[in-house]
């Protein structure tokens, strides 16, 4: 009877937990990419001849005191670069993540967790500007900032406080309670890369909130189930896919796909946050 009677109690104890904590969750504006030729986001051609213009979404979520950043963006260089109508693919940058932090009152250094999608420039690209946060990484994606030759869209200078000892990461396999509390989990979602996460956070008035990473590019290919041929893993995105609305019915979530401007104005618009 020990062994059932136990479990029982650490859930209830965690969803209490979770309850009790004050959450909050604001959405930055980390850039936007220019996609010319949309048939590189589907293995299926379902965009050819296609252009869109993807948007590069963060995240800042307050713990009672604690602040994490969620994903990073595009890189400051990016900011007043000259456009390149000739490119395939053109990512801008019109403010960077302190700038808007100013908005709200917090600085740099108020960050003390950075969570991390995946390792793509995109979602690294300020990361090393909280240098004195712990890096929440997948394992697996991690280790590919040292491999040889560097897989697509993946450059070891953008974080390279962590990769140089200087800085403390943590290397995540599975999925992950943040606070300890239930109310804020990373999820294992691989497939676009091999150790690509989600963010589950529980709001307390919102109610679940489910930020996709790169599970997806945008809403509709839950549904007509196109994969970038550059993934990872086909399966495995399919499967991610297949996990993440799974959980967004079970929860009643709202799913956000980062890229997806729609998805993303479904959250309150920069500086009001969502509780």
């Amino acid at each position: 009877m020990k062994s059932l009677t136990m479990p029982i109690m650490a859930f209830a104890l965690t969803a209490s937990s979770a309850s009790a904590a004050e959450l909050e969750l604001w959405r930055l504006d980390c850039g936007k990419i220019e996609v010319r030729n949309l048939a590189l986001f589907s293995d299926t051609y379902n965009y050819d001849g296609q252009q869109r213009t993807l948007t590069d979404s963060c995240y800042v979520i307050r713990h009672d005191k604690a602040y994490m950043l969620w994903d990073t963006g595009l890189p400051k260089a990016l900011l007043g670069a000259k456009p390149d109508p000739t490119a395939a693919l053109e990512p801008s940058l019109s403010a960077d993540i302190e700038t808007q932090l100013a908005e709200i009152g917090l600085k740099a250094g108020d960050i003390t967790l950075v969570g991390i999608s995946h390792n793509h420039f995109d979602h690294v690209g300020q990361a090393a500007s909280f240098a004195n946060a712990t890096l929440m990484i997948g394992a697996a994606d991690f280790a590919q900032f040292k491999a040889v030759p560097l897989p697509f869209a993946v450059d070891p200078g953008l974080i390279k406080p962590w990769l140089t000892g200087g800085a403390k990461v943590d290397q995540i396999t599975g999925d992950r309670d943040v606070f300890g509390d239930g109310s804020v989990t990373i999820l294992s979602t691989p497939g676009h890369t091999p150790g690509e996460t989600s963010l589950l956070v529980r709001l307390n008035k919102t109610g679940p909130v489910l930020l996709s990473g790169d599970v997806v590019h945008f809403e509709e290919q839950f549904a007509n189930r196109g994969v970038p041929p550059f993934n990872f893993d086909r399966s495995q995105t399919l499967a991610s896919m297949d996990r993440l609305t799974g959980i967004a019915k079970q929860l009643n979530a709202k799913l956000i796909v980062q890229h997806d401007a729609s998805d993303v104005a479904l959250l309150p618009a920069f500086p009001k946050s969502a509780d």
